[in-house]
């Protein structure tokens, strides 16, 4: 069985060291589970006034809903979630019957200052309970994005992180399964 995991970083920047998070869990991968990232830079503010979603949108829902199971990649700003996150699930939850997102399988990690974006991953989860996904406890990554485990380009380096990552995967596959079930 093969499954389908995406990743949305809140963070827009191309060097952000959230984006490298996900580039470095595509690397820990568990046999028989692929990793896409959804694109938020092009995604519009939500709009219900709008009659048409954009292209940029209905791009991203396409991915949801193809997604078995989702990696939010959350930077804090100012003690709580980006806008850029909490947009794309505010556009996904408008979706008929939250069919993209309800009963879906998610997995939380964040590089940030010296708490890692614990106080963002508390409120992430927060909306997670009202749009019905379901966050694995454990294990749970937070990374000091200033501490030395990432380059220049946001990439991670550390060993110990990348071993988080790992394990974060296999628990979010062996999750999802269990969801399944």
């Amino acid at each position: 069985m093969s499954l389908q995991f995406l990743g949305l970083a809140g963070s827009l920047r191309a060097k952000s060291t959230n984006r490298g998070l996900l580039r470095a869990a595509q690397g820990q991968l568990p046999a028989g589970v692929s990793l896409a990232l959804a694109e938020l830079a092009d995604v519009p503010f939500y709009n219900a006034d709008l009659s048409e979603k954009p292209a940029a949108v209905q791009r991203v829902l396409a991915q949801l809903a193809a997604a078995d199971a989702l990696v939010l990649a959350c930077p804090e700003y100012n003690y709580s979630l980006a806008p850029a996150l909490k947009n794309m699930l505010d556009w996904a939850s408008r979706e008929p019957d939250n069919a993209l997102l309800a009963g879906k399988p998610v997995a939380i990690m964040g590089a940030g200052g010296g708490m890692g974006t614990s106080r963002a991953q508390y409120h992430l989860r927060q909306v997670c309970v009202y749009l019905d996904l379901h966050p694995l406890n454990k294990p749970e990554v937070f990374a000091n994005a200033f501490a030395g485990g990432f380059d220049e380009h946001g990439d991670v380096r550390d060993e110990r992180l990348l071993g988080q990552l790992a394990a974060q995967m296999q628990a979010l596959k062996d999750w999802t399964l269990r969801l399944r079930a």
